[in-house]
């Protein structure tokens, strides 16, 4: 603080003294010296009204120049040309003029004097003898010194030099005690006066210096914010037309300042909005009205590219009150506002797929509601969730699972375009907000393309990954009439498409609040099933065709419920997938079933099924090792089902997995072949030692015109080509049977040769028949039939009879109701409104009897009955 002070002070300007303030000494450097010599130039121009004047009064007094009587009259006038020569000719030089103030005054002081003096001894001298002596002498030398002295002005000491050197000579003739004594007063009056005059002049410098400082620093601050960039300024006439404006604006502008000088302020900004508050309107009602205005945003209109400012200004008048104009200030908002519109995109937009994030979605979603007049708006909003997405950010990691999702939202955009915003919810989940009334019909053929369109493969850092998406529908107001409500009951739907097999689009029901707290409990009873030994392995026999012995058997999970009884695997196994219990449930079906595998006979394997999730973890050959190891089961007798999902992120990773579960010497099957989505391309590298053909190509497959059998012989001999074992999943019936065997299938699986079955009976069975087996089950195979008991009307020959549907098929049905009725009967049997078939009598036993439909029918058509009404 002291240090600062004492800066301070150092710069604070110091009071000249007596003699600097007189001019006879140097002033400083912090008060410049140019006020003291300021009046010599113009006394220098002036001193040919001294010379004129002691020309006049010489002549007046009976002194003439041109008639010199003696050698020291001459000499007083050459020393008194010489003085005035100086005082009149120094100044004008520039040697004399770059001398310090104070030397020059001194300079002068003896000049001044020595002019005085050499006129009045010369005029004494030359001028006749006689009369009165002040007449004669002192009233001339007065004259021309009161005359000096005004030239000289504010310089009285100069004055007062050329006094005394004048009236000296007059007053020392004399020698009078009067003459003196006025002489004296008249001195001091005039060195007090100089005095006075010397202070007041000192005082005025000072002043005028620290101004003129004041103004220096203050342009040159201005100077320097105008070149910064950080603002500028500008003023206007009475008439708004600009009069100066900083070169800084120019140049943004691209127009010289001069091009803007004269034109309207308004002219270089944008009309605004009234309402808002910004822009040319409201800057012209102020510049109208003269009054102030601070920081209003205007855009400008003649930049290149957009520009905001802020513009203040105030207005002028002079001391009468006169208005002449304003005078302003601006600066630049464009970098401002830039920044507060990113601030605005990050705060409403996602910064990974710049789709509407979870604010913006559920503000639109809000308004989209909220209507007009008090009745609810119309939207639909689409809940999507990706399938399988969590396995390629594991996989491949987080970016690629980021690059993953800015592709897919890139294909959203490009599905939906204009027709709704598209949103991210965060994670792989997704909405579409479609404001408006839609059609279910229209919806449903949005939300599949959808569905087609995401489930395209992508390619993520040179690997192909395909994944798919489920959604789920709610639309208001049918299904609620706010945005949380709008909101549970998409997520409700999503929950049910995700729990119907993924990859497909539900509309929001009434009965989902049931099914999701179903679920919930479902998965519950999995948790504690899982922790209480509450699951079960059950084993299906796999059979060689060739020598119709078992080879081996697979392990298949069940969960018989306490309440419920037995579970479906088709609905409990994707809840263990969406919980992350699959890994922990299939490392127990892993050890389960190599320690079960290791109690039967040598050469009979056991196949397990891998999940996904399980083929990602590194660690699997691991925990693979420890079953083998655990069960002391020789790793050929396992055999490791792998499904064609694992090839959706076919990369290093996945084809180092299959070298490291090789390495064990355990088998690898393919299976479900044909339902995936990887192409063919990973047969040529993957290490399988057998290809599973799913059962939805044998079931039916002998069945007349069915294609099944083509699909089948095809895969059989891909296999045979890659040197693959082939095994055919879900045979039932004898006839799929011969026909498997016919195409080349090394192994079947089905009920033909037995159902799964726990442990103990595969031993009872093991010891009873060894491991031969033997087919059982219908000889053909017909369609799938479906249980119903629905009443119908058979028309024959015009009459109309009543019957009930047991049960029915594509081709034929199962029909009660009607007394013997002989084969080959022709009947129209009316399935419901606008529904008729026409059928034939096949057999009949009492009131039962089988019937064939001409042609087929859809089985989809068939939809339950309304409820009759009840009786008032």
């Amino acid at each position: 603080m002291l240090v600062s002070r004492a800066a301070f002070l150092d710069h604070t300007p110091r009071t000249p003294g007596l003699l600097a303030s007189l001019g006879l000494a140097e002033s400083g450097a912090d008060v410049p010296a140019a006020w003291v010599a300021r009046s010599f130039t113009l006394a220098a121009a002036l001193w040919p009204l001294i010379l004129l004047a002691k020309i006049v009064v010489a002549s007046l007094s009976g002194a003439g120049f041109h008639h010199v009587p003696n050698g020291g009259l001459a000499f007083l006038l050459a020393l008194n040309l010489l003085a005035d020569g100086a005082v009149l000719l120094a100044p004008r030089y520039g040697a004399f003029r770059r001398l310090p103030p104070h030397v020059q005054k001194w300079l002068l002081l003896p000049m001044v004097f020595l002019s005085g003096l050499a006129f009045s001894l010369w005029l004494a001298l030359a001028s006749p003898a006689g009369g009165n002596p002040m007449l004669r002498l002192a009233l001339p030398e007065l004259s021309v010194a009161l005359l000096a002295v005004c030239i000289f002005g504010d310089r009285r000491l100069l004055g007062l030099s050329y006094f005394l050197g004048a009236l000296i000579v007059s007053v020392l003739e004399q020698a009078q005690m009067a003459q003196v004594v006025l002489l004296g007063s008249c001195v001091a009056v005039m060195l007090v006066a100089t005095v006075r005059q010397a202070r007041a002049d000192c005082d005025q410098a000072i002043a005028r210096h620290e101004q003129v400082q004041r103004a220096e620093r203050s342009d040159r601050l201005l100077q320097e914010y105008e070149r910064s960039g950080r603002g500028w300024f500008w003023e206007t006439d009475r008439q708004g037309c600009l009069v100066y404006l900083s070169d800084t604006l120019a140049q943004t502008l691209d127009m010289p300042a001069g091009g803007l000088i004269g034109r309207p302020i308004t002219e270089i900004v944008r009309p605004g909005d009234r309402q808002r508050g910004d822009g040319e309107r409201t800057l012209g009602f102020h510049l109208s009205a003269r009054t102030a205005f601070s920081d209003i945003p205007v855009q400008a209109a003649m930049a290149k590219e957009e520009r905001w400012w802020s513009i203040s200004g105030q207005p002028v008048f002079n001391e009468y009150g006169q208005f002449h104009g304003f005078r302003g200030s601006g600066a630049d908002l464009t970098e401002m506002r830039r920044s507060q519109a990113e601030v605005t995109r990050l705060a409403q937009y996602d910064s990974l797929t710049g789709l509407a994030n979870r604010v913006q979605m559920l503000g639109s979603l809000e308004q989209a509601v909220a209507g007009t007049r008090g009745k609810p708006g119309e939207c639909t909003l689409l809940m999507l969730d990706l399938d399988r997405f969590k396995t390629v950010n594991d996989t491949l990691g987080h970016p690629a699972g980021d690059q993953l999702l800015r592709q897919v939202s890139q294909r959203l955009e490009r599905v939906v375009g204009d027709k709704g915003l598209v949103g991210r919810q965060g994670g792989d989940e997704f909405k579409i907000l479609l404001p408006g009334r839609h059609d279910r019909a229209a919806l449903s053929h949005l939300a599949q393309t959808i569905i087609t369109t995401v489930s395209q493969p992508y390619t993520i850092e040179g690997t192909a990954v395909v994944i798919g998406v489920s959604i789920g529908i709610s639309c208001c107001p049918q299904d609620g009439v706010t945005a949380d409500a709008m909101i549970r009951n998409a997520d409700l739907a999503l929950y049910a498409a995700k729990g119907n097999g993924r990859g497909v689009h539900r509309f929001y029901s009434s009965d989902m609040h049931a099914d999701a707290e179903d679920r919930r409990k479902l998965e519950e009873d999995l948790r504690h099933a899982l922790a209480a030994d509450g699951l079960h392995l059950v084993y299906q026999p796999v059979v060689s065709t060739a020598s119709e012995r078992i080879t081996g058997y697979e392990a298949l999970l069940r969960w018989v419920h306490p309440v419920r009884g037995p579970i479906s695997p088709a609905l409990f196994i994707p809840i263990a997938e969406d919980t992350g219990l699959i890994a922990q449930i299939g490392e127990w079906v892993l050890r389960t079933a190599c320690r079960d595998a290791a109690q039967w006979p040598e050469g009979v394997q056991v196949a397990v099924n891998v999940s996904p999730t399980q083929f990602a973890n590194p660690a699997f050959p691991a925990t693979v090792m420890s079953a083998l190891a655990a069960s002391q089961l020789a790793p050929e007798r396992l055999e490791l089902e792998i499904t064609e999902s694992v090839f959706l992120t076919d990369d290093a990773d996945t084809d180092s997995m299959f070298t490291r579960l090789k390495a064990l010497g355990v088998r690898l099957a393919l299976d479900d072949f044909g339902t995936g989505y990887s192409s063919l391309g990973y047969l040529k590298k993957a290490p399988f030692d057998k290809i599973k053909i799913d059962q939805s190509f044998v079931r039916g497959a002998a069945i007349k015109g069915s294609r099944n059998s083509a699909i089948i012989k095809a895969i059989v001999s891909l296999a045979e080509a890659l040197g693959m074992d082939t095994t055919a999943e879900g045979a039932e019936t004898h006839d799929e049977l011969e026909l498997i065997r016919q195409l080349g299938c090394s192994h079947i699986q089905g009920y033909v040769y037995g159902r799964p079955m726990p442990f103990d009976d595969v031993v009872a069975r093991q010891r009873a028949n060894g491991s031969a087996a033997s087919p059982e089950g219908f000889q053909s195979s017909r369609p799938e039939r479906k249980t119903m008991l629905r009443t119908v009307a058979v028309h024959h020959e015009g009459h109309v009879y009543t019957g009930r549907i047991r049960n029915i098929s594509a081709t034929g049905a199962l029909v009660e109701g009607l007394w013997n009725v002989p084969e080959g009967t022709l009947f129209a049997v009316e399935l419901g409104e606008n529904h008729v078939v026409n059928a034939t009598a096949r057999w009949s036993r009492e009131d039962r009897m089988g019937i064939e439909f001409v042609g087929g029918i859809d089985l989809a058509r068939l939809r339950a009955p309304p409820p009759k009404a009840l009786a008032s």
